[in-house]
């Protein structure tokens, strides 16, 4: 019997993320996932201690590879077209684990628990894409933004889910669309603020 490898948070969440990708999220135990990481139950409890925990790391992990990605000639563009960038890198780094996400979402759309989970992270993310394209997400005004991007975000990731072209592009023109929509809503409410 061969012994158990040596723990990898790496390894926890890619094997988790393949698991997600045969059946519903929901279905997978903790068990499982030690199971297809080579790693005893205790090793896992070690590095994370719920599911949500992995997919905890998994977004760091997306989030690092986005803010990684910045091209810092970037600041001078127009703030639409920097979390353009910010969020179509996002899906590029998200596409090889699409149909993980599928059953992740339907999980956290059918169980509040995991819905709750899942809105925390997705804010946390939407801060970090806000601060990476130059934009703060601090104070009053930026929870609105961050509020503002996630559901841009989400209504993009519905299309993402469903968009199998090469260039995703049906995903970055429902992208496109909203981003006008957030950035015209936004310069009305600085107007009446103003």
């Amino acid at each position: 019997m061969a012994a158990p490898r040596r723990p990898n948070p790496d390894r926890v969440v890619d094997a988790a993320l393949g698991l997600a990708a045969d059946r519903p999220w929901r279905e997978i135990s903790l068990a499982d996932i030690a199971g297809a990481a080579g790693i005893r139950l205790d090793q896992l409890h070690a590095l994370f201690r719920s599911k949500d925990a992995i997919l905890d790391a998994f977004t760091a992990r997306i989030d690092a590879q986005v803010i990684r990605g910045t091209d810092e000639e970037a600041a001078a563009e127009p703030v639409r077209d920097r979390l353009f960038d910010v969020l179509a890198r996002r899906f590029e780094a998200l596409r090889p684990h699409r149909t993980a996400l599928a059953s992740i979402l339907c999980d956290a759309l059918a169980v509040p628990r995991s819905g709750f989970a899942g809105g925390r992270r997705l804010l946390r993310s939407m801060t970090w894409s806000l601060e990476t394209a130059g934009v703060s997400g601090a104070g009053p005004l930026g929870a609105m933004r961050v509020r503002g991007l996630a559901a841009v975000f989400m209504s993009s990731l519905f299309v993402f889910l469903r968009d199998d072209s090469d260039d995703l592009a049906r995903t970055m023109a429902h992208l496109d669309r909203n981003l006008g929509r957030a950035d015209r809503l936004m310069a009305r409410l600085n107007a009446r603020r103003a």
